[in-house]
């Protein structure tokens, strides 16, 4: 089994690490910490992506866009 925390450092607690041992019981794990990248930080990493989504805003700002209610986008989408 694995699992992800993606936490504030503020957020750990004797609580979280009774909730991996309650998860994880008698078993061996390896505890990685890493600083997370920002999600925009993240999207603008690559410069395939960082062209694309600069090219998505201009279409938004030259009212290029498509709007639909959450409604809408379910019907279509399923999610």
């Amino acid at each position: 089994m694995t699992t992800t925390y993606h936490l504030n450092v503020n957020e750990l607690s004797v609580e979280l690490l009774n909730s991996i041992k309650a998860a994880f019981k008698d078993k061996t794990v390896d505890i990685t910490v890493s600083e997370s990248m920002d999600e925009t930080e993240y999207l603008l990493s690559s410069e395939a992506n960082k062209k694309m989504l600069e090219e998505s805003m201009q279409q938004i700002k030259d009212g290029k866009g498509i709007t639909f209610t959450l409604e809408e986008f379910q019907k279509k989408y399923g999610a």
